[in-house]
């Protein structure tokens, strides 16, 4: 059980940083161990958000990993570093090392790294939007996952294509994608984050088809809002299970849209404002532009175009920082649209201008025209693999024609109230001209007299910086002669102080590692001295009553029933203890490789089925097969040991204790879950409390059971050598969930 008398400190991420930097220092060889402490140092830099470190940090990697010729080393750095500056929109930089990551994997032949990175780079091309690379990436990646039959990224490209055809106006080709790409994930986990982001663009292809779009979609105009209403909540449900705040925030700014044009205006605003919040605290700074513009043109409906005017402001900052194009198309457009409501015809004329400009960089003819041949490569290679990708390229073209038709009316329509303001405005410069004109006049004579005078002044001043001149030469040949014998001296001095301060970080380091030391030794010989006593004179006490031999069959046989009993329980402790004095000693080195987490689960749940037979408890085994985990096999059957032994002393007989997983990111879940008599809430706070590293004092099972007390320390120390967690939910006479979660294979 869990002590509730004393926890364990957490430490903050800058104890882990300097902790990281200091075994960087002490490691003084450059081997592939400097690598992996470097690789620790920049992630650590990244966890807290410092771009300067971990990019310095980066480039010492990518040195040393050139210099050993371990060029995984390096490809693993740029990747990070693009990711790095994925999340935060800097699409330059994210850019530039993607594709140094890309050659580093081509040069290692790693081809799955390879796919992996271009994916990562058609969608960063599709949220500038730069539509011909975004189809480029995909194409690359789409080619190298059908060669390797990886369905499961090969759906993350389907649903990157389909975010161009959105763009563009063709939401039935885009939900063809769309439904291609739900098939696959829901295939791989209903509870994926993929299935959420697919229903979120399935519910967005119904909302913003055009009535033409929606028959070809297989549905009628007035169930627009019905279907995609369905698609956001199931979207909902899915991101809420998984608590991905970056989907949340953008389906509120969606239902928004939905609610506004259903003329339920105060849910709208609700779910805007709500869609602000979120988004404003995230990393990806096109969702909090886009729910910004959504929430000033519902302020500029109800004719608040102060408020209105203060969000689009916001958006175009962001757009501008981040190149977001379609950002700063849109905020212009509405600038304009509230210059002109307001009467501000020039701002509104010049905020129209850069709308075109804007617009002009996304649609051009030239890209339209490389968007249809790329189009057709995927079609043709994506075919070919029996992977039908539909296309309607006529009907692309129409609606191009359709669309330039439509912005040419748009620009006659323009051209004559631009004549009036181009009027107004020359009338208004003629005049400031003329203005302007007497004022240059009279500061010119105010200059002149102004010359005059500066001319004296310096003259003046010319003399005495003469003066000054010989002085100062003088006494810098002085302080040069004193500055050299105050240097001399204070190398001296500096070069003592050193020797002293290192010194004293030696003789200090020996002293922690004394006093670490010296607690272990402690902590063992009271558990020792408090455990080992009873079992020790339990068996003495045997061994007399046998040598009396005044002792009948059934006292022997209770007797020895009762001594294996006590001596079981103090053979798992004394396993348990070595186990965890080894590990605080720094005895033990986790060796980390791939297997398979139902595999080892069932040789732990045979090995325990003498021990849960005796209470009538069936164990189930519901881990999937085939979930692949990075991590020390012996420590996590360890690990599980401990947990469902735990389950088997404190469930009642006749019940049942079930294991489950969950893939979850790039960690496998493991759950234990039971309907025992559970933990008290300070127990649950405590053991979650990731610094919990305190012997506790063990309770009785519901069978009078023993435990050791330690396993659950020793659990928690070894989930930490392996780079996961444990965590425990649990209620009283209710029953315990321990979750313990690890690295997943890639």
């Amino acid at each position: 059980m869990i002590s509730t008398t004393t926890s364990a400190q957490v430490k903050s991420p800058q104890l882990k940083l300097d902790s990281l930097l200091k075994v960087n220092e002490n490691h003084v060889k450059q081997d592939s161990v400097k690598l992996v402490i470097l690789k620790e140092v920049y992630y650590q830099y990244m966890r807290m958000k410092n771009f300067e470190k971990a990019e310095e940090f980066v480039d010492k990697s990518i040195f040393l990993a050139r210099k050993l010729n371990l060029r995984r080393f390096e490809a693993q750095a740029y990747y990070k570093l693009g990711m790095f500056y994925h999340g935060f929109t800097n699409f330059q930089k994210a850019e530039e090392n993607y594709k140094n990551a890309i050659e580093a994997y081509t040069i290692i032949d790693d081809l799955d790294w390879v796919a992996g990175t271009y994916l990562n780079l058609g969608a960063l091309y599709v949220g500038v939007p730069y539509y011909v690379r975004a189809l480029d990436a995909n194409q690359k990646a789409i080619a190298i996952y059908l060669k390797n039959g990886n369905e499961i990224d090969l759906a993350s490209c389907y649903a990157n294509i389909s975010d161009i055809y959105m763009d563009l106006g063709q939401q039935d080709n885009a939900l063809n994608y769309l439904q291609k790409a739900l098939k696959i994930f829901i295939k791989e986990d209903p509870n994926d984050r993929g299935v959420a982001v697919v229903y979120h663009s399935i519910g967005q292809a119904y909302f913003t088809a055009s009535n033409e779009e929606l028959k070809k979609m297989g549905a009628k105009p007035s169930q627009r809002n019905a279907l995609a209403i369905e698609n956001y909540n199931r979207s909902l449900k899915v991101a809420q299970a998984n608590d991905d705040q970056s989907v949340i925030g953008p389906l509120n700014k969606d239902f928004g849209n939905v609610y506004e044009s259903m003329g339920e205006r105060d849910l709208a605003l609700k779910a805007y404002q709500k869609a602000n919040e979120i988004n404003s605290k995230a990393d990806h700074k096109d969702d909090y532009a886009n729910s910004l513009l959504a929430l000033a043109n519902f302020y500029e409906k109800d004719k608040e175009y102060s408020k209105a005017e203060n969000l689009l402001v916001e958006a175009l900052k962001i757009g501008k920082q981040n190149n977001l194009l379609n950002v700063q198309r849109d905020a212009y457009l509405n600038l304009s649209s509230i210059d002109e409501k307001q009467g501000n015809f020039n701002q509104s004329l010049t905020n129209y201008k850069q709308y075109i400009v804007v617009k002009d960089q996304i649609f051009n003819q030239e890209k339209e025209k490389e968007i249809i041949r790329r189009q057709l490569q995927i079609d043709f290679g994506v075919k070919e693999k029996d992977y039908q990708l539909k296309q309607q390229l006529t009907n692309v073209e129409l609606q191009r024609q359709v669309l330039l038709a439509k912005q040419q009316q748009q620009e006659l329509a323009f051209s004559n109230q631009e004549k009036t303001l181009q009027r107004l405005t020359f009338l208004k410069k003629q005049a400031d001209l003329e203005n302007e004109k007497k004022s240059q006049t009279n500061l010119l004579k105010q200059q002149q007299l102004k010359a005059q005078l500066d001319k004296e002044i310096k003259d003046k001043q010319i003399d005495l910086q003469r003066t000054e001149l010989k002085f100062n030469r003088n006494v810098n040949l002085t302080l040069g002669i004193l500055a050299s014998i105050l240097l001399g001296s204070g190398m001296f001095v500096y070069y003592t102080q050193r020797k002293t301060a290192k010194l004293n970080r030696i003789v200090s380091d020996q002293k922690v590692e004394l006093e670490k030391l010296g607690k272990v030794k402690d902590r063992i010989f009271s558990v020792v001295s408090h455990d080992m006593r009873t079992p020790v004179n339990s068996l003495i006490s045997f061994i007399q009553l046998l040598e009396d031999g005044d002792i009948n069959q059934e006292e022997l046989t209770k007797y020895a029933g009762h001594l294996k009993t006590t001596l079981g329980y103090t053979s798992s402790m004394m396993e348990n203890l070595l186990n965890w004095a080894s590990s605080q000693m720094q005895g033990f080195k986790p060796i980390i490789e791939k297997f398979d987490v139902q595999l080892c689960a069932q040789e732990v749940v045979n090995s325990l089925h003498a021990t849960a037979a005796q209470k009538n408890i069936t164990i189930v085994n519901e881990i999937k097969s085939g979930s692949i985990c990075l991590a020390d096999m012996n420590m996590t059957s360890l690990v599980l040991r401990n947990l469902i032994s735990n389950a088997i002393k404190f469930t009642a007989k006749n019940e049942t204790i079930k294991l489950s997983s969950m893939s979850v990111n790039n960690m496998i879940s493991i759950a234990v879950i039971d309907n025992g008599v559970g933990l008290l809430k300070n127990q649950v706070e405590n053991f979650n409390n990731s610094g919990y590293q305190e012997i506790g004092k063990s309770k009785l099972g519901t069978n009078k059971e023993k435990g050791t007390g330690i396993g659950l320390v020793l659990c928690q120390t070894f989930t930490t050598l392996m780079k996961g967690s444990l965590h425990v939910e649990s209620e009283e006479n209710k029953g315990s969930v321990f979750t313990l979660s690890l690295p997943k294979a890639s």
